[in-house]
């Protein structure tokens, strides 16, 4: 696979982000494409004996599509400028937390790990099981696996309430995470670590890793 040219084509993208460039590159971007599906393909297989609830996911029912769906007013460019994926049990749109593979050149590539823009109700859930089991919360999210490969632990960077939740206290020693919107972990990799010939193993080892606090997350949307 040629992730080089699917690199290339995304930093091309971020240059000629509209509809008509598009149209004229449409090849490469099939090809760009072919790359990652191939890309995704590969984790999967590697990843699924360790994460057997992976297990019969195609590349066709986790890739995120390159068009925008949520564009703004204010929103000149149609086309994200990474492709994406959503290693989710059920798919990319499941209601579950999961595992998401980016590409995006300059250094914007990422693995992420969590359930992200959850609704009303998982976040209600979520929260309840923060405040029940406080403890194995932190626990995970204090794992040495986990932070051997998410640095930088739970991305405290999203968006967040201004006030308590509805029926939570001001003195709630768990108020800061009780007031986040997403749960999740991120790992970043620059452009000359997605080329290495160990860019695959780094993002289902890191898949692995975080596994537990996936589980966590998905245990808390079923109570």
């Amino acid at each position: 696979m040629d992730i080089a040219f699917a690199l290339d084509f995304l930093r091309r993208l971020a240059a000629n982000n509209n509809t008509a460039w598009m149209q004229e590159n449409r090849v490469d971007y099939r090809q760009a494409r072919d790359t990652f599906a191939a890309l995704v393909t590969e984790v999967l297989r590697r990843a699924t004996p360790g994460i057997p609830e992976l297990a019969g996911l195609t590349p066709a029912q986790v890739m995120f599509r390159l068009h925008k769906n949520d564009r703004s007013q204010t929103d000149p460019e149609p086309y994200k400028r990474r492709l994406g994926a959503g290693l989710v049990p059920g798919g990319r749109h499941a209601p579950r937390a999961g595992y998401f593979l980016a590409l995006m050149p300059g250094g914007g590539s990422w693995l992420r790990a969590g359930r992200f823009t959850p609704t009303p109700a998982e976040l209600t859930a979520i929260r309840q099981e923060i405040h029940y089991n406080g403890a194995s919360f932190h626990q995970q999210l204090a794992s040495p696996l986990l932070l051997q490969h998410f640095p930088g632990g739970l991305d405290m960077g999203v968006p967040r309430l201004t006030r308590p939740p509805r029926g939570y206290l001001t003195t709630d020693p768990d108020l800061p995470w009780l007031k986040l919107k997403s749960f999740g972990v991120v790992q970043l990799f620059r452009d000359a670590e997605v080329l290495a010939p160990d860019f695959i193993d780094r993002v289902v080892v890191g898949m692995q890793a975080a596994r537990p606090w996936v589980s966590w997350l998905n245990e808390a949307l079923d109570n």
